[in-house]
């Protein structure tokens, strides 16, 4: 598939298409059942653990992999910056948001100096930067 601005968005179907709907299924059905049943208090604790775990797993899964790929794609961008300019991008990276620094990682090496530059120099947002890519480069081994 050919990424680009409008398609990098990725989903895990194991996650996204079978954990979270049985989950969200098995929490409405103990909801439903707090309702119509007459252990209702059974019930309703039932519902709270099934929404809990479904959050904890939610909440792990999302910590665990983007704390991980944050560090890789400060780590690609620092060392495609110095690989291109031969200057280190620590210099300033402080004073660039997460949301730009990870947006670099779709420039391609024609356009990135540029770009980490006027990030640096006008404040664009991670956003301004996608838009700003003329030739994407996809990222097919993010999590």
């Amino acid at each position: 598939m050919i990424q680009s601005y409008q398609k990098h968005l990725r989903y895990y179907t194991p996650h996204h298409f079978v954990f979270y709907p049985v989950a969200i299924f098995l929490t409405a059905t103990a909801v439903y059942f707090s309702f119509t049943r007459p252990e209702t208090a059974l019930w309703i604790f039932i519902a709270l653990l099934l929404l809990l775990i479904t959050w904890v797993s939610y909440m792990m899964r999302q910590h665990y992999a983007l704390t991980l790929q944050d560090r890789i794609i400060r780590l690609e961008v620092r060392y495609r910056y110095f690989t291109l300019t031969g200057k280190r991008l620590e210099e300033f990276e402080h004073e660039l948001r997460d949301s730009q620094l990870f947006a670099l990682r779709f420039a391609p090496d024609a356009e990135f100096v540029a770009l980490a530059e006027k990030a640096h120099n006008e404040k664009t947002g991670g956003d301004t930067i996608k838009k700003s890519i003329v030739n994407w480069k996809a990222d097919d081994h993010r999590v």
